[in-house]
């Protein structure tokens, strides 16, 4: 996702380019595209100039919704999901750690969801040609 994020804007990005800079193999990269895609956060384009971009621009897109497509419920232990589809334990409503684990998951969480694509793509930096004599500021040349 920080790829396709400092990529935005410039098109799809291929599978094959990200693993070659992610040093990842190109067959997991599928995998992850493949749940990116069913949370609705990459979209795939075909053809030779095909591959995958963001649906929205990396400000939009919190780390908790990226986690969450990839990992699932953002639960330290299965009893502190808060995710339906997640059956609760059976002792949950007596467990003395219960509270404890409620707490780190909504730590997690509140911290994944304050954090956002963009946060985690360098800013990019004007490279100046040496070779090219600086501008001088208006009024001071």
């Amino acid at each position: 996702m920080v790829q396709l994020g400092r990529r935005y804007g410039e098109g799809p990005a291929s599978l094959s380019e990200i693993a070659l800079d992610e040093e990842l193999p190109r067959a997991y990269l599928e995998q992850l595209v493949t749940s990116l895609r069913e949370a609705g956060l990459v979209t795939a384009t075909r053809g030779a100039r095909g591959g995958y971009q963001l649906t929205a621009p990396p400000s939009e897109i919190r780390m908790g919704e990226v986690l969450r497509a990839l990992e699932g419920p953002l639960a330290p232990m299965f009893c502190a999901s808060d995710d339906p589809d997640h059956a609760a334990c059976a002792r949950s409503a007596r467990c003395t750690v219960n509270l404890l684990w409620v707490k780190v998951r909504d730590a997690i969480a509140d911290t994944l969801d304050s954090l956002t694509l963009a946060d985690l793509v360098p800013v990019r930096h004007i490279v100046l040609d040496p070779r090219e004599p600086a501008a001088s500021p208006a009024g001071l040349a």
